[in-house]
């Protein structure tokens, strides 16, 4: 299996904490730590850039606890981004901070009129996109993005608020395989995966509950979490190096290593990491 270097964006984790909820994982009476939260978000920095791949860093800001999920800033395709529009005022001011980094790293940024979470929940497989809806990114947004970028897009409606983004319910291995948990889809957003990805590896409870699928690919190496044993193995059954990274920090905000991750696709410079 053959990889190419990545660009990717992050967000250092300097003001993480969880202090109110917008998901189920979210409980602001549970202690966090932010210096943990820091140790392992940078653990997962060095991964990428021990395995040749470019990092860029946007400053945290002041107040947005959870700017260190990336993924959710926007979408990139061929040179252009598709930027975020947050369904909860609590996450809103990251949108335009996101937009202003992407257009400033030489991007043509499309602002969204319809509210979108990046990919969180639009994931590039190939020449395609598989967009989730169902709890943050509304159907009208894969429209919007569809006219954006010029990919095709295929929507798949997630169920159960668990999986509240497609990026953890779904990974993308490569151009054309994919892991995913069925029961986070409805049953005709089920039927669709299995017609597209008939050899998709199924994940089982035990893994996507600790966000097994919410890792990163570059072709040749996966990165998951320690915790997603199963989930590992059956990865590297398909020829896959397998890396593990603890993120279990952030999971308390209700994110994981994808989603502290934003593919930056078609940028022309890298600029710092």
């Amino acid at each position: 299996m053959a990889n190419h270097p990545r660009r990717y964006l992050m967000c250092r984790p300097t003001h993480f904490t969880v202090s109110y909820t917008i998901n189920p994982w979210m409980r602001p009476d549970s202690p966090t730590s932010t210096a943990t939260a820091i140790a392992q978000w940078d653990t997962l920095r060095r991964t990428y850039l021990e395995l040749g791949h470019a990092v860029d860093l946007i400053e945290p800001v002041t107040g947005l606890p959870d700017m260190v999920y990336a993924a959710n800033g926007a979408i990139t395709a061929h040179g252009t981004a598709y930027c975020a529009r947050f369904k909860h005022e609590e996450r809103a001011a990251e949108a335009p901070a996101y937009e202003a980094w992407l257009r400033a790293a030489g991007l043509r940024t499309i602002a969204a009129r319809e509210v979108n979470e990046g990919e969180g929940d639009m994931l590039t497989v190939g020449d395609v996109v598989l967009a989730g809806t169902g709890f943050r990114t509304s159907h009208a947004a894969h429209l919007e993005l569809q006219e954006a970028v010029g990919l095709p897009v295929v929507s798949l409606r997630l169920v159960d608020p668990r999986f509240y983004h497609l990026d953890t319910a779904l990974l993308v291995l490569s151009d054309t395989e994919i892991a995913y948990y069925p029961p986070a889809f409805s049953s005709a957003s089920r039927e669709v995966l299995t017609h597209l990805f008939p050899d998709a590896i199924r994940a089982e409870s035990t893994d996507a509950l600790v966000f097994g699928l919410n890792g990163v690919s570059d072709g040749r190496h996966v990165v998951l979490p320690p915790q997603a044993a199963r989930l590992g193995a059956a990865v590297a059954e398909r020829g896959y190096d397998v890396l593990t990274v603890d993120v279990s920090e952030l999971l308390k905000g209700g994110g994981g290593i994808k989603c502290c991750t934003l593919e930056l696709r078609g940028a022309p410079e890298h600029r710092n990491s």
